[in-house]
């Protein structure tokens, strides 16, 4: 399962996907956009990591969330039409 992360602070909130080197053991982050994030959530085969950087709180998004923390956290394009 994949899994993103989005970071949300004052001004703006983007995505993050980390990658593992495998050569170096390196965890490298890089900014995906939404469209990508969800197609894969809606799909089934990802959940994503909110990060509210200015309180530090962080909360696990799945399929299995209730559709009022996706639409609050993701927004409504998140939210699968055929549950």
């Amino acid at each position: 399962m994949n899994r993103y992360t989005k970071i949300i602070n004052m001004m703006d909130s983007y995505f993050v996907k980390d990658y593992e080197k495998a050569k170096k053991g390196i965890t490298k982050k890089r900014e995906v956009r939404e469209e990508t994030v969800q197609k894969a959530f809606l799909k089934g085969d990802c959940e994503v990591l909110v990060i509210l950087e200015d309180s530090g709180r962080e909360i696990l998004i799945d399929d299995f969330s209730s559709d009022e923390d996706i639409k609050k956290y993701l927004g409504a394009k998140f939210i699968n039409p055929k549950r």
